[in-house]
């Protein structure tokens, strides 16, 4: 249960980076405070993850989520430039993210 209470807590970080930007460096209210209850979110699912997920990986799983996720998102959504060294990091952090999952010894 743990593990996907992880899942869940990386999708909802993705979430987060995403609505930092409409934000407007935090002078629009409601952007800012959607962006501040998903910060929040996200933060609370890795603590309860963290019951039962050692909190080195936990750590390490939520923020490659994240990373993969954000950085999906701007190669889709935001039209960021694609390079052979994006696609081959993207690889490497998936690569560790599926690893340590495969390696929990419980």
């Amino acid at each position: 249960m743990g593990w996907l209470i992880l899942l869940a807590a990386g999708v909802v970080e993705v979430a987060w980076s995403q609505s930092i930007k409409p934000t407007e460096n935090f002078t629009r209210p409601l952007p800012t405070l959607l962006c501040l209850v998903l910060m929040a979110v996200a933060v609370f699912l890795l603590s309860v993850a963290m019951k039962t997920v050692p909190v080195g990986t936990a750590y390490a799983v939520f923020t490659g989520i994240g990373a993969f996720g954000a950085v999906t998102l701007g190669l889709l959504i935001h039209k960021d430039p694609m390079s052979a060294g994006r696609v081959a990091a993207l690889a490497l952090i998936l690569g560790g993210v599926v690893l340590a999952r495969v390696t929990d010894p419980a």
